[in-house]
């Protein structure tokens, strides 16, 4: 069977410095012009408590069957980290950690986006066929590539 847990990661760099890029990912209101998934659901309830941005930021949503229903908060926010708990509540379960880490690369940014995460034994059987890299794998390359548009044309 396979592994119990799973580590997801992509990268690219952007032509942007590395406080721009961590303002983007570290504010929640901001995930709007670059997360992959803001534009699943027109109609998702979106709700933001706690700290405005940074450690103690949480993000919950509400949406369709696609879009499903969540919660992050920012764990830690360092320069070049930032670090989310990630709980998906529907449409199915799960419990994961994100992380960003921000590298300056010459007048850019070097950008790494990884998810872990155990894989409970109904995940474990699916991943037979469809591996969170193939699931989730496309969704963080589109992410990315909003995330550098979004950073890059500020």
């Amino acid at each position: 069977m396979a592994d119990k847990s799973f580590h997801l990661s992509r990268e690219t760099t952007i032509a942007a410095p590395p406080e721009r890029v961590h303002a983007l990912v570290n504010d929640f209101h901001e995930w709007q012009a670059w997360s992959p998934w803001e534009g699943i659901d027109p109609a998702m309830e979106r709700t933001y408590t706690g700290a405005p941005t940074g450690v103690g930021a949480v993000y919950a949503w509400r949406g369709n069957s696609k879009a499903g229903e969540g919660r992050m908060e920012i764990l830690e926010s360092e320069p070049q980290h930032v670090a989310v708990d990630l709980l998906f509540a529907a449409p199915m379960k799960a419990h994961n950690r994100v992380d960003f880490t921000l590298t300056p690369a010459g007048d850019g940014t070097h950008v790494e986006w990884a998810m872990t995460g155990p894989q409970n034994v109904v995940m474990r059987l699916m991943s037979k066929v469809w591996s969170m890299e193939k699931i989730v794998g496309p969704d963080f390359e589109k992410g990315l590539a909003q995330l550098k548009v979004a950073a890059e044309s500020a």
